[in-house]
């Protein structure tokens, strides 16, 4: 059984008539309507122009807020339906908006009393043009601030659905493809602040930026990666330079197992979806005298990938393209296919997607997951490699894919990731735990699982593609 504790609820003191709304619930406010009408997501806009002109404590406020109430909307919703007098009444975005933001504060945060979380939701209803329908506000949340404790259970599948607030059929979907117990750890993972994981040049910069007053803490796996505890890494000359990058560990682990055994004296290697490049950068720094194509297909991202990329010169070539329509044939001894996808790897970090994927989209992505597979593969040459992974934790879009395109492609085989994990330590790449710990996560057919949970990452698969002839 798990709990959901109230803080603050039963302290409802009389409406101060002169309410007045503070910017960050303005903010949080603007950002979730803009992310309901399906205009924009949340990650955007909370790194736009409006976010971040406000003071520090504002915008971290904002965020919290924003994230917060993406994260538990589904049960958030659901409670608020009981209380309503009408509970099948349709509600207008502005009303949704302001009634979930207050619910997240009286429910979630012990240091909003409620009265402020009521007060400032009926401000922003009213200022949204619904001044007879802010009554409702108050009264629903002035209920729920002082109704007794809601108890979920997670003892089934759908029951784990509302406890965490995830969408009940990806709830059933992972408690079938991995069990009850991995679908707690997943749904869990979901619902807290992802660390901020970072990636440093040298051990060096650890030094550099702990005399700045920043918190580290070593990668569970590998030895460049390093979890931020405290301090703001971004303020720091090491980051503004380039010397340490914001990157989540699992996705670190992709161009690194991407980038062993790479020996050839010419190397060339594909980055067939490059976008936002630090898969990229990761690349250069293990293969130093690797030739290396960046494709991306949006002309705002490639612009910020080449930027991004300047530094390294005439070693790196940034391209404009469909990863699924390339027509390089046999021409690099290693592509790197890090494919669009669902993203429910990432749903602690990118919350909206619980609200807007659909299981119908699953067979769409798929099949440009395939086609891109399919490219990569007819660009390498035979004895090449492709390396392919998402962010997501369904079958048809990892697994699925690619044995799909084996059946498809007699002259390509795959390859257990077995043998690279065993490489790293030996470089120095994975920590002394490191490789003990993927080994646990390997899949019968030798391709690599992170479920998030296991880890401090994103979830991600990744597979090993060999072209055969």
């Amino acid at each position: 059984m798990t709990v959901q504790k109230k803080t603050g609820a039963a302290k409802t003191a009389p409406r101060n008539r002169a309410a007045k709304l503070t910017v960050a619930r303005q903010a949080a406010f603007d950002v979730l309507l803009a992310v309901e009408r399906g205009q924009s997501h949340s990650d955007d806009l909370l790194r736009g122009k409006a976010v971040n002109a406000l003071s520090a404590p504002d915008r971290n406020l904002a965020t919290a807020l924003v994230l917060g109430v993406l994260r538990w909307q589904i049960q958030l919703d659901h409670q608020l339906q009981t209380l309503l007098a009408h509970p099948n009444a349709r509600l207008d975005p502005e009303i949704r908006i302001a009634l979930r933001l207050g619910a997240f504060q009286i429910l979630h945060l012990d240091r909003i009393p409620a009265r402020a979380a009521i007060d400032e939701s009926v401000e922003l209803a009213k200022q949204a043009g619904h001044r007879f329908a802010s009554a409702m506000v108050n009264a629903v949340l002035r209920k729920l601030a002082t109704a007794p404790t809601f108890h979920f259970s997670e003892e089934s599948a759908a029951e784990l659905a509302l406890a965490q607030a995830h969408p009940a059929w990806m709830v059933e979907r992972w408690a079938g493809f991995y069990g009850l117990e991995a679908a707690q750890a997943i749904c869990r993972h979901g619902q807290s602040q992802p660390v901020l994981a970072v990636r440093l040049a040298s051990p060096a910069v650890a030094a550099e930026l702990s005399a700045a007053g920043i918190q580290l803490e070593s990668g569970q796996l590998l030895t460049a990666a390093r979890t931020v505890l405290a301090g703001d890494v971004t303020a720091t000359g090491a980051f503004r330079e380039g010397r340490v990058r914001l990157q989540d560990e699992g996705s670190q682990l992709v161009a690194e197992l991407a980038a062993v055994n790479l020996n050839q004296d010419e190397q060339k290697i594909l980055d067939a979806c490059a976008a936002p490049g630090g898969k990229t950068l990761i690349l250069a720094e293990r293969n130093p005298e690797a030739r290396i194509v960046s494709v991306e297909t949006s002309a705002s991202r490639l612009e910020q990938l080449r930027k991004r990329l300047a530094f390294l010169g005439e070693r790196v070539e940034c391209r404009q393209g469909d990863a699924a329509a390339l027509t390089e044939e046999t021409a690099f001894d290693l592509a790197l296919a890090d494919v669009p996808c669902s993203g429910t790897g990432t749903l602690g970090r990118n919350p909206e997607i619980r609200h807007r994927l659909r299981p119908e989209d699953l067979t769409r992505q798929a099949e440009r997951q395939r086609a891109i597979l399919q490219a990569a593969l007819r660009a390498v040459h035979p004895g090449g490699c492709v390396v392919y992974s998402t962010c997501s934790l369904e079958p048809e879009e990892n697994e699925q894919t690619v044995t799909q395109v084996l059946t498809e492609n007699p002259n390509a085989r795959l390859v257990s990731l077995a043998q690279r994990i065993e490489a790293l330590p030996g470089e120095g790449i994975l920590t002394p735990t490191g490789a003990e710990r993927l080994r646990g996560s390997l899949t019968p057919d030798g391709c690599l699982r992170l479920l998030p949970g296991r880890f401090h990452t994103d979830g991600f698969f990744i597979a090993l593609v060999e072209r055969t002839a």
